[in-house]
């Protein structure tokens, strides 16, 4: 019989760890339509966008009493009994013009051809794992999501598959507030169907007069601080309102009220903007006082140029409500918006569960005629608490071996597994002896010392050279002037910069990382200049934990017993990872950066990592096979042996992606592997990490979840809102600190390796404990964790970024590939990027 899957089916179901209940953001699909939909092509002429295809269509729609369509906005209509006109027909819409200041109403041509008749029974077979996923029952399922998306579509405001509401919106600054959204999807699982139900936040634009938007982009106290407007800010704000829409408000009545798009804005005040009336010039200030008798409150402010070099005074124009920023969000707004999305997780939960009344299932008449009946109660699953690792810390601890508790642990009494020395090394200080002064600076040296030889270190060297450097300019130069103190005061080759910074800015901190990974080739430690005046022993112990395993020491490690998998054959761990650049046309020919890493010793502590640049926004990872074969080849001179196996995590993948990915990075990785012997072929498990779900879990009692209201750290679930036969699983891996945790969705494509639910479910657990730069569990398994890190590392080394200010335009476009420097290949072999 042929396999139901092309990927893993579930061996089994998790047994090992203590069971608890627990309820989630799924609600059960009671019944669904079990005869068949039918599917028809539409097309509106003339194109327009989907929120006024919609209403054309309801307009259309009462054509056919009795029959209740569902429509996607551009194309599709789906109904559960056919349209009485056989296989086509053709309809006028004459639209009643709901915002016509005396225009005619429009009319419109609208084709309709049945298409396709959708099986739903199949559903059914796949529920219950008697049948694969097919076309048909991927579309019988898009038509579901469709349903339930239909009414809301109507009655909100959709980005993607959420829709938001401004009811208890908030203000971010800067002209931007927050609305609350809700993001609903459905989720074939084993036996039913269900609606995973969360929340979302994204920005808006404050529906506010544009002249104060203008007012509040340029963080002015008033509109009257807008006075000579410089030049930079002229640019900034036109990049921020391109596109934006607005309607005047200067004629009166409402219905008049047309809506425009600005397209730039005037070089001059609208006092000294002229354009020409009847073969005379006249300024824009003028012209609305002769002709609505409206004399400008504020001449000063430069025109908005609409179509056709049509000009309007700003204060004339009011921002249309509802329209999405896409723009990045600076550190203020960011600031902001965490504070409102950051819930405890009992009132996300009491949230969701109120979005099922906003949402209102019961009442609508498009899912009564399709027999579409939902749950109104979250549901309540089964999970499991995972056991907690023991951990092992050097003999010459006061507490070398114990269990954590909560996830969490510290690093008192406690001695390096392996503690590096520090022989070869130096001090930057970025910023001037006032600010910074030696003794000071040589305090804080000393204390770090102290911690660092206190958790196992060796520092023979306790008086690095220390160097003041301009933070403005010339960073290369100064890193390497402190490299050559240090080599010529310790007579061997620098091991490490500690750089000691004056601010949080990203750009001097991409610079220092930039010539110390790709042009000197050292490790660097930075560390924030406020530090320095209030040592804090907490503060030491996070620097040495990094600083002793970018220098080749290990923290501590797992009790081998725990990780049969890895300690009982020589066995390599991979994570992978691809980043993207961020949306938007101005990084046209910006690539995607790809990174792997590995482990490299038989306790999965030591990694090293292989970068790879490649066409922006591609998935697959390109050149998998070469950088698979150069960390082959590291961890045999490392450990001289061969791998026999290897675990490959790899982060980032959509369900529609799942197959291409396993297909092209599996043939990658075996070909790497021949390419290095002929007979070579280690046995390959791909599991995929996705941390971009909608799946939130929620203690039902107060015993079973942490301080924070949130699932103990190892709550695993692998029944009820998974897959219906694959073989995948839920893991809450670590403690969170506030809001609601998010856990991991693992799901195995490719199993050579045969593990059981329990062996897999434990040792990615276990793992998350290896984690080097922090004494917790960490929410992803390591090797994905420090992919991720080498890829935000990797964006660093480009030149000519400007990471300062989120409104700077970006560099030009096609400036590509070559500008991102390599990782000298010594560094690549340690833990640099920690």
């Amino acid at each position: 019989m042929a396999s139901i899957t092309e990927f893993v089916k579930r061996p089994d179901f998790g047994r090992v760890g203590h069971p608890i209940r627990l309820r989630t953001n799924y609600f059960e699909v009671i019944a669904f339509p079990s005869s068949n939909i039918y599917h028809y092509d539409i097309v509106i002429i003339p194109e327009v966008p989907p929120t006024l295809n919609r209403k054309i269509f309801q307009v259309a729609e009462n054509s056919f009493p009795g029959i209740r369509a569902v429509f996607d906005g551009r194309r599709n209509v789906y109904t559960i009994r056919p349209f009485p006109f056989g296989d086509a027909q053709a309809l006028d819409v004459t639209m009643p013009e709901d915002n016509a200041g005396g225009r005619t109403p429009r009319t419109f041509k609208i084709m309709i051809r049945r298409v396709a008749v959708i099986n739903m029974e199949e559903i059914n077979r796949f529920l219950n794992g008697r049948g694969s996923i097919s076309s048909n029952i991927l579309t019988g399922i898009m038509v579901l999501n469709i349903l339930i998306h239909n009414k809301p579509s109507k009655e909100h405001i959709k980005v993607g598959r959420v829709f938001y509401t401004n009811q208890g919106s908030r203000s971010l600054s800067g002209g931007v507030e927050v609305w609350q959204g809700y993001f609903q999807s459905i989720r074939p699982t084993p036996r039913k169907l269900m609606i995973n139900v969360d929340l979302h936040a994204t920005a808006f634009y404050e529906s506010d007069s544009l002249v104060q938007l203008v007012a509040k982009k340029l963080n002015k106290k008033s509109v009257d601080d807008l006075r000579g407007i410089h030049n930079r800010d002229r640019t900034k704000l036109e990049k921020c309102l391109k596109n934006l829409k607005i309607f005047d408000t200067h004629r009166g009545e409402v219905a008049s009220r047309r809506r425009f798009r600005i397209s730039k804005l005037t070089n001059t005040p609208a006092s000294s903007t002229k354009f020409e009336v009847n073969g005379q010039q006249i300024d824009i200030a003028t012209y609305f006082f002769n002709t609505y008798n409206k004399r400008l409150q504020y001449p000063f402010l430069p025109c908005i140029v609409i179509r056709r070099e049509t000009y309007l005074p700003m204060e004339v124009c009011n921002v249309v409500e509802g329209q999405h920023y896409m723009r990045k969000l600076n550190e203020r707004q960011t600031e902001n918006m965490i504070k409102f999305t950051c819930q405890p997780p009992s009132s996300r939960a009491n949230k969701i569960s109120q979005c099922i009344e906003v949402l209102n299932y019961r009442l609508n008449e498009y899912m009564q005629q399709f027999g579409f009946r939902v749950s109104n109660e979250m549901a309540i699953i089964q999970a499991r608490v995972l056991p907690t690792p023991t951990l092992h810390y050097h003999p010459a601890s006061k507490e070398d071996t114990f269990i954590p508790k909560d996830g969490l642990w510290n690093l008192r009494n406690k001695k390096f597994a392996t503690g590096a020395t520090l022989g070869s090394w130096s001090c930057a200080v970025f910023g001037s002896e006032r600010y910074y002064p030696m003794g000071a600076i040589q305090k804080f040296i000393r204390e770090l010392i102290t911690t660092c030889q206190d958790t196992g270190m060796n520092i023979p060297n306790k008086n690095p050279p220390i160097q003041h450097c301009n933070p403005q300019g010339g960073i290369e130069t100064a890193l390497r002037q402190v490299w050559v103190k240090a080599g010529n005061l310790a007579k061997s080759k620098p091991q490490l910069i500690l750089c000691i910074l004056p601010n949080t800015g990203v750009s001097l901190y991409a610079e220092i990382k930039r010539v110390g990974d790709t042009v000197i080739g050292v490790a660097s430690q930075c560390v924030q200049g406020k530090h320095m005046f209030t040592v804090k022993k907490q503060y030491c112990a996070n620097v040495c934990l990094k600083i002793n395993v970018k220098l080749g020491g290990m923290n501590s490690f797992i009790n081998p017993s725990q990780m049969p998998f890895i300690t009982q054959r020589p066995t390599i761990l991979m994570g992978a990872s691809v980043t993207h650049p961020a949306p938007g046309a101005e990084n046209m020919g910006r690539p995607s950066i790809a990174a792997v890493t590995a482990s490299m010793d038989a306790k999965a502590y030591r990694y090293a990592a292989s970068i790879r640049v490649q066409t922006g926004r591609q998935e697959v990872i390109s050149d998998l096979a070469e950088m698979v074969k150069e960390l082959l080849k590291t961890f045999y001179m490392t450990c001289g042996r061969k791998p026999e196996r290897i675990l490959f995590y790899r982060d980032g993948v959509s369900e529609g992606q799942f197959s291409i990915v396993l297909k092209d990075e599996t043939k990658s990785i075996k070909e790497a592997c021949r390419s290095l012997d002929e007979k070579y072929k280690p046995t390959i498990t791909f599991v995929v990490v996705q941390k971009r779900h909608h799946t939130r879990f929620f203690p039902t009692n107060a015993r079973d979840g942490d301080r924070t209201g949130n699932c103990s750290s190892g709550t695993v679930v692998d029944s009820t809102i998974v897959h219906p036969f694959e073989f995948d699983f839920y893991l809450q891996s670590h403690p969170n600190l506030q809001g609601t945790s998010r856990p991991m969705h693992y799901h195995v494509l490719l199993d050579e390796n045969v593990f059981n639910a329990d062996s897999l479910q434990t040792l990615t657990y276990n793992l998350c404990y290896n984690f080097a730069r922090c004494t917790r569990a960490v929410s992803i398994v390591p090797p994905v964790y420090y992919a991720h890190l080498v890829c935000a590392r990797a964006r660093f080394h480009a030149s000519g970024e400007n990471w300062s200010d989120p409104d700077t335009p970006d560099t030009p476009e096609g400036a590509g590939v070559a500008r991102y420097a390599a990782v000298k290949t010594e560094l690549l072999k340690t833990m640099y990027f920690m």
